[in-house]
């Protein structure tokens, strides 16, 4: 059995992971076969460390993953963070004010760095899921310790308007993703999926050339240009099924098996 890729990255939340947060039984087979037929499976997530370690120790996981926006190389199998950027807070500081000086108060939330960093969040701040998080009220508190990432969300923007908002106003100090419903973030300037996806591959000896990405929203359209084959989900944005070279079905109906399953025959 030949496959035609050495490395398959799987963002998580809307394509590897259904609604419920599981994973199918036909996705972890397709997963494996790949791996059998000498493949490297790797994920590539905006979740940092402390939100994704408890999936990759059930999938069994034990390879490196890309966690943080990019931000996070982590080592699954030592439960070791091998990588780590931080965003410069003060830049942060001027970004977030450029951004509040174009559309208003924002609500905030901010990711800390480390194996055990914890999401700070602020007054406004709707969390997604049931994901664990500490609340602030004292501003200052998130320029307290190093960040990975500053969420940002508003009163009336959407997300894509929001997104562009911060981009227009802020671009130059800090990179903005747009990772999912109500998720906006700010990031270290030039950081992406892309680059922390290269950096990992670097390490496990694949190139570019030998990848297939799949995912489902803006913060992965780096990781297409980066990849040889972009895969967007049923369920994507628009904005990455306008990059992708295929469209699979959803994370619901077992789009990545779908495409592995074609590959693998």
């Amino acid at each position: 059995m030949s496959f035609p890729y050495g490395l398959v990255a799987t963002d998580l939340d809307g394509t590897l992971l259904r609604s419920d947060g599981s994973i199918s039984q036909r996705t972890r087979d397709a997963l494996a076969a790949a791996t059998a037929a000498g493949a490297a499976h790797i994920v590539v997530t905006g979740r940092a460390v402390p939100w994704t370690r408890h999936i990759l120790d059930d999938l069994g996981y034990d390879g490196l993953a890309v966690c943080g926006q990019g931000a996070q190389v982590y080592d699954a199998g030592a439960h070791r963070l091998l990588t780590s950027v931080t965003l410069d807070r003060r830049l942060a500081g001027v970004a977030l004010a450029k951004i509040e000086a174009e559309v208003g108060p924002l609500h905030l939330a901010a990711s800390r760095d480390g194996l055990d960093g914890e999401v700070l969040v602020g007054p406004g701040y709707a969390v997604a899921g049931p994901l664990p998080a500490v609340p602030f009220t004292d501003v200052s508190d998130l320029w307290a310790a190093p960040l990975n990432k500053i969420y940002i969300q508003h009163p009336t923007l959407g997300d894509d308007e929001l997104a562009e908002a911060a981009r227009q106003a802020a671009g130059g100090f800090v990179s903005v993703a747009m990772a999912g419903a109500g998720i906006v973030e700010l990031l270290p300037l030039g950081l992406s999926k892309a680059t922390g996806l290269s950096l990992a591959a670097r390490r496990l000896g694949f190139r570019a050339a030998h990848t297939i990405a799949f995912g489902d929203m803006p913060n992965d359209i780096p990781m297409f240009g980066w990849a040889a084959r972009g895969v967007a989900m049923a369920n994507a944005h628009e904005e990455l099924k306008a990059v992708a070279d295929e469209v699979t079905s959803s994370n619901e109906e077992d789009g990545i098996a779908a495409v592995l399953e074609q590959l693998l025959s």
